[in-house]
């Protein structure tokens, strides 16, 4: 099934609560929260606190990606945020499969986020531990970017490879994602989909949602349906 999934991060910061809560009442499947820590990645933006403020204004689910150095100390304060959903790179992580056994002990599903440069290969030996993978369409770190069609193969081979888990593993793509990219990035295998950037360029976020939902969808063979 497809799903949408806004991203948090080219929202208005100084009326954050009320844009979140415009997304969900727009059809959003989740909201992405960007986590960047200034050393991962060059930006820094928010962190628990902001998520778990914004928590009240939504009843669609969370998730995290956090872009950060060695996050494992503050991993289980995105679960006591609201987040449902805990994406984590896996060159950040000293022991990636304990960090993973206890992301899933706090009650988060938890995902790998791959960037462009990071092979697939770095999520094979952790796929009994995940429920979501997101393979990056641009480099981490900062929104407004191009999507890279050349992530389209490694989105293909992580289709494959999910589908041959023993357990269902959500395969998700964040990057450029917008009316002109969706389709193609749903033909290579994805099923997730993060839009920033582009959403806010729709007259409305549920125009918005809609449009990117039916896109994915057909592109996928599916029949569109109702809106959350």
């Amino acid at each position: 099934m497809t799903h949408i999934v806004p991203a948090a991060l080219p929202v208005d910061f100084a009326r954050l609560g009320e844009d979140v809560a415009a997304l969900d009442r727009a059809g959003s499947d989740r909201i992405q929260w960007d986590v960047m820590d200034g050393q991962f990645v060059p930006n820094l933006t928010y962190g628990a606190d902001v998520i778990a403020a914004c928590r009240p204004y939504a009843d669609c689910g969370f998730e995290a990606h956090v872009m950060c150095e060695r996050p494992e100390e503050l991993l289980h304060t995105y679960a006591q945020a609201g987040c449902e959903v805990v994406l984590v790179h896996p060159e950040t992580l000293r022991q990636p499969h304990a960090t993973l056994q206890q992301l899933r002990a706090q009650g988060v599903r938890p995902g790998l986020a791959l960037s462009p440069g990071t092979p697939l290969a770095a999520a094979e030996p952790l796929l009994d531990l995940i429920e979501v993978l997101l393979v990056m369409t641009v480099n981490p770190g900062f929104g407004g970017q191009s999507y890279l069609a050349s992530m389209e193969p490694k989105i293909a081979a992580a289709r494959t490879l999910l589908d041959a888990a023993d357990h269902p593993i959500e395969l998700e793509v964040d990057g450029g994602i917008g009316p002109d990219t969706i389709a193609r990035a749903a033909r290579a295998g994805a099923d997730v989909f993060v839009s920033g950037s582009a959403l806010w360029r729709y007259p409305s976020f549920r125009e918005g949602i809609a449009d990117l939902r039916s896109r994915a969808a057909s592109a996928r063979g599916e029949e569109v349906g109702e809106q959350r």
